[in-house]
């Protein structure tokens, strides 16, 4: 797990996969974004881009000046927040239309999806106990990805932007401020277009990868809308040997089965947001690096308050709270997957001749880099480890062998019922105490009503008499 927050850059030059992965965004306009802080590495200049993209750099220009001409130059564009989505959209589907990748499902793809996530559904209705989610079933394209997720996205990006945006700012100095004076403003401003000018780039690269609405992990498209991409998932299976409906139907049931989580654990979604805004609100800068600050600005050179962010003072530490926060992410994560992983093998392992095949592509992928890992080392410095997820699975299958999915999915019932960290390592412990006190576990509800009812009469018993019925009983002859 890398420690770098969104925007402090994901690359490793020592890494030759990595590396190809970097030149390949370079050329699609993503470029490197380096170690400079978010909002800020897209900037040309000391700490910024090595490759920048001058073509970039003029649409960045166009926007400003349209912002300011029409009074919303506010860094969210339209929306008022700390990134701007609506440069962030434009980048991102003008970086796909350049590369080919906009375009639209044909009539046989929109059935053969449709027909995918039906079959699927019935095939899962044997291996987990939870009901289906999926209310409607959509084919989307590489820009109706973008299209859809944002409004997910802008909840996950706002609240690492708005603190990277207000943490440096807050641990200024008076006189710092004072001496910046409209700098700020500006600085504001175009933080917001940088914000948005480094998402739109990384979801151009992800709309030209990503298979499912759900195939990083989250519920990014709307609520109960199963969505697969085809042209994706034809460039996923080049080099296998598979047709590519056996791949669609696969898809189809890992797409169903993450709605069927997302849908009847309602918990789980706000969860997973929640841990991200907990891990941005700890973000903070050593106040300590910035005793001299006010003596190196230069309100008449604006390139100093550019070289002053590229210099790595106003860098954010890595606090225990976020490294908690994020291992908790990271746990979760897993076994959202990991459940995934169990339920689509019991489901479609006897039906499709390449199960095993696509399910270890689909790991590997992740293991080598894939969408999910990407996003989120880039988004708030979280790398989804393979090994956590394969140990996620080896917990779940344990599960299903030793007391059936239906007891294996109650575990579900309750956010404090969930194996942690330390459940993965240990998976035969946590089915053994799953298995000790079954009454209370297999149904924690009940066992909460249970509770609830013996409570309840114990306090009549003291209230009413011994008998709980009002009267006090009949006294004995040798009683006085």
């Amino acid at each position: 797990m890398t420690n770098l927050p969104f925007g402090f850059g994901s690359q490793d030059p020592d890494d030759p996969d990595k590396g190809d992965s970097s030149k390949g965004r370079s050329e699609g306009g993503a470029g490197n974004f380096g170690d400079t802080p978010f909002g800020f590495a897209g900037m040309p200049g000391p700490g910024g881009m090595p490759n920048f993209d001058m073509s970039q750099l003029g649409q960045m220009l166009t926007q400003l000046g349209q912002a300011l001409s029409s009074g919303s130059a506010g860094p969210g564009g339209s929306g008022g927040g700390p990134v701007n989505y609506d440069l962030a959209k434009q980048l991102a589907v003008q970086q796909l239309h350049n590369n080919q990748r906009t375009e639209r499902p044909s009539q046989e793809q929109v059935k053969a999806i449709d027909d995918a996530v039906r079959l699927a559904e019935l095939w899962l209705d044997a291996a987990t106990s939870l009901p289906a989610g999926v209310r409607s079933v959509q084919t989307w394209s590489s820009v109706d990805w973008v299209e859809k997720t944002l409004p997910t996205w802008q909840r996950l990006c706002d609240p690492v932007a708005q603190r990277m945006s207000s943490a440096w700012l807050e641990a200024l100095p008076e006189e710092a401020k004072q001496a910046a004076g409209p700098l700020l403003s500006m600085l504001g401003q175009m933080g917001g277009m940088t914000f948005g000018s480094q998402l739109g780039n990384g979801l151009a690269q992800l709309g030209s990868e990503v298979l499912t609405s759900t195939d990083v992990g989250l519920p990014l498209g709307p609520t109960g809308t199963a969505a697969l991409l085809p042209a994706n998932i034809q460039a996923f299976v080049e080099g296998m040997d598979r047709p590519v409906s056996e791949a669609t139907v696969f898809l189809a049931a890992r797409e169903a089965a993450h709605h069927r989580l997302f849908s009847h654990v309602p918990w789980l979604a706000q969860r997973l947001l929640a841990t991200v805004e907990e891990y941005a609100r700890g973000i903070s800068i050593d106040t300590s690096a910035l005793e001299d600050l006010a003596g190196k600005i230069d309100p008449s050179n604006p390139s100093s308050m550019q070289e002053l962010m590229g210099s790595g003072m106003l860098e954010p530490k890595t606090t225990p709270e976020q490294e908690a926060a994020l291992k908790r992410l990271e746990t979760l994560l897993a076994l959202v997957e990991g459940w995934v992983d169990v339920v689509v093998s019991d489901a479609v392992g006897e039906r499709l001749p390449g199960a095993d095949a696509l399910g270890e592509m689909v790991r590997r992928r992740r293991a080598t880099g894939g969408p999910a890992e990407q996003t989120f080392a880039t988004l708030i410095g979280l790398e989804l480890r393979p090994r956590r997820m394969r140990d996620a699975a080896n917990l779940w299958r344990l599960m299903t062998e030793r007391h059936g999915a239906e007891s294996r999915d109650r575990i579900w019932d309750h956010p404090d019922l969930l194996p942690d960290s330390s459940d993965l390592d240990e998976p035969l412990d946590f089915a053994d105490r799953w298995g000790s006190t079954p009454a209370d576990l297999d149904d924690p509800i009940a066992a909460i009503r249970r509770a609830e009812a013996e409570e309840a009469a114990k306090s009549g018993e003291n209230d009413t008499g011994e008998d709980g019925t009002g009267e006090d009983r009949p006294k004995r002859d040798d009683q006085s």
